[in-house]
């Protein structure tokens, strides 16, 4: 039998780092989670047994740490270009590098109304995330994408679902006045090179999209969704496109009428599954 291998690649997975910044004044703390993938000629390895064409992913672990000592970890974009550059340096049979970061918050604990020095929490309001991808061409052959996850928002009113399709099988009451919660999954790419401070971009795409969430009637996931992405597109010049995935965290309204009790839009039933996945990309027109 004739076989033809395709897409072959292999990286490493999850890679745990944590950086302690150990100034005088206090520390800073950076943590992070890092995938590292690699696309190439890999085709003697898989198919004759034959590794020396591969880097171990044990040394790709390696190389996340060694680099997050060389120099500060200032925006996760830009360790994440070093890191690619790095591994399309790596070996003659890589031609692509992907990275993926995904940074978790931490906030400093306050003591007697004064930030500590080395004391923090888990912070909330969404992970910062960014994928770099390289393929060996130059400045060009590089793409940054940033993003957000884990972004948990809620509206007890000023949403509704009404006028949709009905069925024989729609059993869906239409309501003007619901519950609004989703956990927001958002990616964004960006126009021209590197000359971008992503740090205060990703801080204002946040803040948009919580603005653009709330300052609305909501008819419709799918509205919200294209007015949080024209928001930001409007708001920032350098964002070429971002892409959402919400999903419908479903609050029902209890029925508690057989306990001779009126439910006045106050008793939910909150539920994890199933629920509706709403997702779309905004970008700008070409013209």
């Amino acid at each position: 039998m004739s076989t033809v291998l395709r897409d072959a690649g292999y990286g490493k997975s999850e890679v745990r780092l944590v950086k302690v910044s150990r100034r005088p004044d206090g520390h800073d703390l950076r943590d992070l989670t890092v995938d590292v993938a690699l696309e190439g000629d890999f085709d003697a390895a898989y198919v004759d047994g034959d590794n020396t064409g591969l880097l171990a992913t044990d040394t790709m672990r390696n190389v996340v740490y060694a680099l997050a000592q060389e120099r500060p970890i200032d925006d996760i974009e830009l360790f994440g270009r070093r890191l690619v550059e790095h591994f399309l340096a790596a070996g003659p049979g890589v031609t692509s590098a992907r990275v993926h970061i995904v940074e978790h918050p931490w906030a400093r604990l306050e003591v007697g109304g004064h930030p500590h020095q080395h004391a923090f929490q888990r912070g909330s309001g969404g992970n910062r995330v960014a994928t770099v991808v390289g393929d060996g061409g130059g400045v060009g052959g590089i793409q940054i994408q940033a993003g957000i996850d884990d972004l948990l928002v809620l509206r007890t009113t000023g949403s509704g679902w009404e006028g949709f399709l009905r069925d024989r099988y729609t059993s869906l009451p239409e309501t003007a006045d619901r519950i609004l919660a989703t956990i927001i999954t958002a990616r964004w790419s960006y126009l021209g090179g590197y000359d971008i401070d992503f740090g205060e971009v990703w801080s204002d795409v946040r803040g948009t999209i919580l603005e653009a969430f709330c300052d609305h009637y909501s008819p419709s996931v799918q509205f919200t969704l294209h007015h949080m992405g024209e928001a930001v597109l409007d708001a920032r010049p350098a964002v070429a496109r971002i892409s959402f995935s919400l999903p419908n965290k479903h609050h029902l309204l209890y029925d508690l009428e057989r306990f001779g009790l009126e439910n006045e839009n106050e008793i939910f039933q909150a539920t994890d599954e199933p629920y509706g996945l709403i997702e779309g990309t905004v970008e700008r027109s070409p013209t």
